[in-house]
């Protein structure tokens, strides 16, 4: 904790602090000690209202006749201070998420990346002509696309990614040219802030982007229902992203919902690997990862031998304060949490699965389990356990493990391992999901591809390029040559 200092910040609106005068203090702690890291002041819904228009007047006073190279400039400064400022932002990450500290440093460095896509692609955002002859009667006429920002994008972020999952929505809305109302998770805001006041430093003008703090109910609700906002983009439950999508009456919407991911071994691959792989995909975070490894299907004449070489390195991870550099898994984001995991993993040894290692809770921290034995209506198997829980389930044919990893409400990312190309391309297509890597794990994401899921794990897609394309309006501009 030395040189930290613990500080109250609140919702910050046209580049001003907005605390006290009678609003809900909340703490923010360590999950892993509970120490204090900060104090928030919730935004009121007056504070809600001028947030909104304050970004609706900036965005068409400013933003939307900003031209590109500049909004191109400011993100690729904001990505030079946040690189500046690695450690502090890593610091904050680990003190209020409770993410193991080389993962926060981790989560900036990709962070950076992607202001840097974004200030690419800023440069990139074009339209395209229409052969207007190529139509009966289109004769003596041009036609082209052009496109325009929306406006106000309402971005709503989870607590697991707090500097880069906020930064999936920041970064593609800035370089299209919108403002942005941010309502950070209720647990990790402190990093927004930090992030807002570097994109100020950049050059960003006061009140393009506003941070809101506040509860789902509150703040979350009023944003998406609100005019003058014309895209919500979210990243949570599917619980939350199902309302969202029944109030959000016709704005666009991208929603990023939960997983319970499949990762497929096949005989012929190579096991050491899987096995390596595999513990660093189930495990990182504690498992607080939207794509993390939950369902290991291992095909029945190497499962074993799997086994052997998994359970001992998920054994050797290092459990401890998430400061401490050599610590692996930390603790969940809170002791509900850890609670509400581990009764699930009683449950499931209740109804005769069987736990190899792990299991044991203490406070916030469960110890990273694996699981065999396991059925498909099980809730370690058929919901998103949001956890250090994997489970290990044997398979004979194709046929049958396709059917296990699609039997899912889920379908975000998997992961697939086999060194037969043709068996790999099947699998590509037939799995039901947004995303699929041959020979690596489900967890593995860059920022610069379509990411996004289908059936209950999702709308629309993120990643810079992708993201910036539902951030735009296409309009159509059509001319008669006389």
């Amino acid at each position: 904790m030395s040189g930290f200092i613990v500080k109250n910040i609140g919702s910050v609106i046209n580049g001003k602090d907005v605390i006290g005068a009678g609003r809900y203090r909340q703490e923010v702690r360590n999950p892993f000690t509970s120490e204090l890291v900060g104090t928030i002041d919730y935004a009121t819904a007056e504070d809600l209202d001028y947030a909104i228009e304050t970004a609706h007047n900036v965005f068409h006073k400013t933003m939307k006749k900003m031209p590109a190279h500049e909004r191109s400039d400011i993100l690729r400064r904001t990505s030079d201070l946040l690189e500046r400022d690695t450690e502090v932002f890593a610091q904050t990450l680990t003190r209020e998420a409770g993410k193991p500290i080389r993962d926060s440093r981790a989560e900036v460095g990709r962070a950076i990346q992607v202001l840097r896509f974004a200030a690419d692609e800023a440069k990139k955002i074009g339209g395209e002509v229409i052969p207007m002859d190529a139509a009966i009667g289109g004769e003596n006429r041009m036609g082209f696309i052009h496109k325009y920002p929306l406006g106000v994008v309402g971005a709503i972020t989870p607590f697991n990614f707090p500097l880069n999952l906020v930064l999936h929505k920041l970064s593609p809305a800035i370089a299209a040219g919108n403002t942005v109302v941010l309502k950070p998770a209720e647990k990790t805001p402190l990093t927004s802030v930090m992030l807002l006041r570097i994109f100020e430093e950049a050059g960003l003008p006061k009140g393009a982007l506003n941070v809101v703090m506040g509860t789902g109910s509150e703040i979350g609700e009023p944003m998406v229902i609100d005019e003058r906002i014309g895209k919500i983009t979210f990243t949570g439950s599917a619980k939350v992203g199902l309302r969202i999508k029944q109030i959000a009456d016709f704005k666009k919407v991208t929603l990023e919902l939960g997983s319970n991911s499949p990762n497929i071994i096949f005989d012929d691959a190579d096991i050491s690997v899987a096995a390596t792989s595999l513990v660093k995909g189930a495990f990182a975070f504690a498992g607080q990862v939207c794509i993390s490894v939950q369902r290991i299907y291992i095909q029945r004449t190497v499962y074993q031998e799997f086994l052997d070489k998994f359970v001992p390195l998920v054994q050797r991870l290092k459990i401890g304060n998430p400061l401490d550099e050599d610590t692996d898994v930390g603790g969940l984001i809170t002791e509900e949490s850890a609670v509400r995991a581990s009764e699930w993993v009683q449950e499931a040894i209740s109804q005769g699965a069987t736990a190899l290692t792990g299991g044991k809770l203490n406070k916030s921290v469960l110890e990273p389990t694996v699981l065999v034995n396991v059925t498909p209506e099980m809730k370690v198997v058929c919901q998103e356990v949001f956890a250090p829980i994997v489970s290990v389930i044997p398979f004979d044919t194709e046929d049958e493990v396709l059917a296990l990893a699609n039997d899912s409400d889920y379908g975000l990312q998997a992961g697939v391992f086999t060194n037969d190309i043709n068996r790999a391309f099947r699998f590509a297509k037939e799995l039901e999901t947004g995303g699929v890597w041959i020979n690596e794990i489900s967890t593995y994401r860059q920022d610069n591809y379509p990411y996004g899921g289908i059936k209950m794990s999702g709308i629309g897609k993120e990643g810079v390029k992708y993201a910036i394309e539902d951030m735009l309006e296409s309009k159509f501009i059509g001319i008669k040559l006389l």
